[in-house]
């Protein structure tokens, strides 16, 4: 996938998104507006995974270590939810982990906790 359908991919995602949240509004649970995203997207044509598993492979080992990815859309971008008061540090490296062992380049780090869903977004490129 090139840059521009990247992009397109990514605005696609967001618009979601923002539909979810200004229907829901912030104050619930992450699993409610991961299901909830899940379906806007699916709806919009695209192709989602919830709660993929991603292995850790070192050297000739592979550990299931119980990693899972949100949402994996056209098996292309990762979107890790949260519902917390800001970001971390921790919440932005749990993404890069995420991207580094999967082999992907682009991540969504999106917190439906906030007023406005814009202040709740990081879009992070490997």
């Amino acid at each position: 996938m090139d840059l521009l359908e990247t992009d397109f991919l990514t605005s696609e995602i967001l618009k979601c998104a923002f539909k979810v949240h200004s229907t829901l509004g912030p104050g619930l649970l992450e699993s409610a507006y991961q299901t909830c995203l899940k379906y806007e997207l699916q709806k919009n044509g695209l192709s989602v995974e919830s709660e993929k598993a991603v292995p850790l492979v070192y050297e000739e080992i592979k550990l299931d270590c119980g990693y899972r990815i949100d949402l994996l859309v056209e098996s292309t971008v990762i979107i890790e939810l949260k519902t917390i008061e800001t970001f971390t540090d921790v919440h932005l490296a749990q993404l890069l982990t995420y991207l580094r062992l999967s082999n992907l380049k682009i991540g969504l780090l999106l917190n439906f906790n906030t007023k406005s869903l814009k202040a709740g977004i990081k879009r992070v490129v490997l």
